[in-house]
Parts: structure tokens; C-alpha cells; sequence
């Protein structure tokens, strides 16, 4: 595969938590490439020609999460990520001068603080393991089934585990 463009935005809005996104930039890259050498033919970019992905994180609280999944998603419950899979959910396929913009991965720090205390993982770890689910979701994949889910989160954990983390 030729190598390609990453682009990740990344914001965030959740003052009580600073986090190095700089870093979590860095891992989202490694962890797309990952998935992209491992499984692009069974990703939504398979078939498309560009040369460029685009993505946003938007880090924030509960809060957000609760109000975006009432406002979008008819959820009324706050979420530890939200994914928007532009791309992967679009019937029309967009692609602007050779660049695919995958959409947007939200993501509840003080759900992140909790679920890491619960399972006794640092927070960097369980942030790394939201950050590689909701890139899977811009992939187009999904874990409607057990199996779907355990898929997805084995590849998520061979990815992590690539990365030493």
C-alpha cells in the first residue's frame, strides 16, 4: 500500500483534565496505520483512491457526551465516546482533492478517569483503547454481534499491544 497522509485534529474542551494530545496524535497514527496494513480491504476505504485521511477527536466531559447522544442520537445517557463515521455512514463517498475526511470520535475524559479505575489500567491506556475503538468505527467497522465485538476489540488490543502500550 502507498504511503499515505494522517491528518488528526484534535481538541480539548475539558478543562479539569489536560491531556498530551500531541502524544494521543501520535497513537492514533500509529493505530490507523496498524489497522491499515492489517484490514484495509475490509475497511470503507477499500476501492476509493486519495492520497489523504482526516480525522477530530474532541475531548471533553460526560456532560457533552449526555447532551450530544440526546441531541443526535436520541440516547438519553452520557457516553464514554461517541463516534460521527462520516465516510464510513455516508452513501456518497466524498473525496476533496484527494482527501478523506473519516469524521469525528468524541470522548469523555472523566468516563475515561472512571473506566480506568475500574479496571486498574492507567488513564493513557484506557484513552489509547477509546482513541483505537472510535478509529475503528471510522473505518466502518461495528460490534452489533459478540463476535463483531470481540473482533473489534481483539484488533484493538493487537494494536495497542504493537505499540507497546
Amino acid at each position: 500500500m502507498k504511503k499515505i497522509k494522517i491528518n488528526v485534529f484534535s481538541e480539548n474542551i475539558f478543562e479539569e483534565r489536560d491531556i498530551n494530545e500531541k502524544k494521543f496524535v501520535d497513537i492514533a497514527k500509529k493505530v490507523l496505520r496498524f489497522y491499515m496494513d492489517k484490514m484495509f480491504t475490509e475497511s470503507c476505504l477499500n476501492g476509493y483512491e486519495f492520497n489523504t485521511i482526516s480525522f477530530d477527536f474532541l475531548y471533553c466531559d460526560s456532560n457533552k457526551t449526555h447532551e450530544i447522544n440526546k441531541e443526535y442520537r436520541n440516547k438519553d445517557y452520557p457516553a464514554d465516546i461517541i463516534t460521527f463515521a462520516i465516510f464510513a455512514d455516508s452513501e456518497e463517498k466524498f473525496i476533496f482533492d484527494g482527501e478523506i475526511n473519516l469524521g469525528e470520535v468524541i470522548i469523555a475524559l472523566d468516563k475515561v478517569q472512571e473506566e480506568s479505575e475500574k479496571k486498574g489500567t492507567t488513564f493513557d491506556h484506557e484513552l489509547a483503547f477509546l482513541i483505537s475503538h472510535g478509529i475503528m468505527h471510522l473505518l466502518g467497522f461495528d460490534h452489533q454481534t459478540i463476535e463483531d465485538y470481540n473482533f473489534v476489540v481483539g484488533l484493538q488490543n493487537e494494536a495497542l499491544e504493537s505499540l507497546g502500550l
